[in-house]
């Protein structure tokens, strides 16, 4: 099946297929980019496809990667439209994977880095039925007082973050987290020693215990 969104997609050996993980990359990545990080996971959870797309738009400061939402206009309300247009993509997509293996929001796990953190916080939030689980890596609350006029759903997260982010500030995970609990949200934090804006060996062994956790149960 063609897919709405471009995307590379990694299957089980096993061909039995059960539940599904969705890596969202960063501002300017592509799916083959953070991909990279299935080659430990799947190993660890043998009935679960991976789907690694590309953001719906050329990325505007880098035309060989890819965006969820534009950053070139530092204008909130530019920003929120363009978020909730990319939400609408992404809800499009996972509806396809849904009715293509037969899965529903339970068996799904979402999760970013950077900018694809931002998107995985607020699908969700706003899920019409909560996910799985969401995993987020270096990333934000994009707009507080926006999203919390349009949450849905509260499904639980992990969010981890490098303490030494140049990219993302560090304190922008205490303010997620704070947000999140604030509004009833089950959420689990963890801040990587010496760490910049990227996702490390530690970062993505918590990560996966952390689906496999949830995803089998």
């Amino acid at each position: 099946m063609k897919f709405s969104l471009d995307t590379k997609i990694i299957e089980p050996e096993s061909k039995k297929i059960d539940s599904a993980v969705l890596l969202l990359h960063g501002y300017g990545g592509d799916g083959n980019d953070i991909s990279a990080i299935t080659l430990n996971w799947k190993r660890f959870l043998p009935n679960t496809i991976f789907f690694c797309p590309n953001g719906h738009e050329i990325c505007s400061i880098n035309p060989n990667g890819f965006q969820w939402f534009d950053l070139s206009r530092d204008d909130p309300s530019y920003i929120n439209k363009e978020v909730i247009k990319a939400e609408e993509k992404l809800n499009f997509f996972i509806n396809e994977i849904k009715k293509q293996f037969k899965l529903n929001n339970s068996q799904i796990c979402i999760s970013g880095f950077s900018q694809g953190c931002m998107m995985s916080i607020n699908l969700g939030l706003t899920a019409e039925d909560k996910f799985n689980c969401i995993v987020g890596f270096s990333g934000k609350i994009i707009n507080k007082e926006e999203i919390s006029k349009r949450i849905k759903s509260k499904t639980k997260m992990l969010l981890i973050h490098g303490d030494s982010d140049s990219v993302v500030p560090p304190n922008r995970l205490l303010e997620a987290k704070d947000f999140l609990i604030r509004n009833k949200v089950d959420i689990e934090t963890k801040m990587i020693q010496n760490c910049d804006h990227n996702i490390p060996i530690e970062a993505s062994s918590t990560a996966l215990n952390y689906i496999k956790k949830n995803l089998y149960i």
